[in-house]
């Protein structure tokens, strides 16, 4: 039979780390089981059994709860990873650079759902279109301080942009973005997708589906020189 020395000094703590380390203490003690007093609820005393029921119900519950967000996240990637890779599949079909572009910009907006897509290329090219969504710097990042650090770090950036970078993306309708995305498209220059909605791009999102959009997005521009 186990045995717990007693010690002065000795806390609730203390007590609760051995029955921890020893969980069939009350098998020794049965009488002991009687006589501890479970949380009470509404007014009513709980046997021991019925309050372990009660936890491993409220353990279950959480479980299911959070089983259910994830089935819901699987669902949600599913649905991005078909739309990537109708965007890829896309500009597989393009059949000039001013196509790819245009292509980028209405799988975007039509599959993806979103208010303001803009194009920046470091490269001018004269079967480009004159559109609203496209910027061209043959000059290249030198042109464009305001983005330095951004290109040289080279991963995609979520949330709220500086009005300095906003104005040079979005121009007139800058006011209107309340959240953004940006991707560095490698060598050729970036993308930016302007949301709204405030929450609808943050810091915290992932960006693996990002760096694929952008990847597809290198890989079909630069089949055109």
């Amino acid at each position: 039979m186990s045995e717990m020395s007693v010690k002065e000094g000795l806390t609730a703590m203390d007590v609760a780390s051995y029955l921890r380390r020893h969980p069939e203490f009350l098998n020794e003690f049965p009488d002991l089981a009687m006589a501890l007093r479970m949380p009470r609820e509404q007014g009513q005393a709980a046997s021991l059994a019925s309050y372990q029921l009660e936890v491993l119900r409220d353990k279950n519950r959480d479980l299911t709860r959070r089983l259910h967000d994830l089935v819901e996240i699987a669902h949600e990637n599913e649905q991005l990873m078909v739309r990537v890779h109708s965007l890829t599949l896309s500009l597989m079909r393009a059949t000039s650079l001013g196509d790819s572009c245009g292509r980028v910009v209405a799988g975007l907006t039509e599959d993806f759902h979103t208010d303001l897509v803009r194009l920046l290329l470091f490269r001018s090219d004269a079967g480009l279109p004159a559109a609203e969504w496209l910027i061209v710097e043959p000059r290249g990042v030198a042109a464009l301080p305001a983005f330095a650090e951004f290109v040289a770090r080279g991963e995609p950036l979520c949330g709220r942009l500086q009005p300095e970078k906003l104005d040079v993306l979005f121009g007139t309708l800058a006011a209107e973005v309340k959240s953004t995305v940006l991707m560095p498209i490698p060598g050729l220059g970036m993308l930016a997708i302007g949301s709204h909605d405030t929450d609808r791009f943050h810091p915290g999102m992932g960006t693996v589906f990002l760096k694929l959009i952008a990847e597809a997005i290198a890989a079909s521009v630069a089949r055109f020189g």
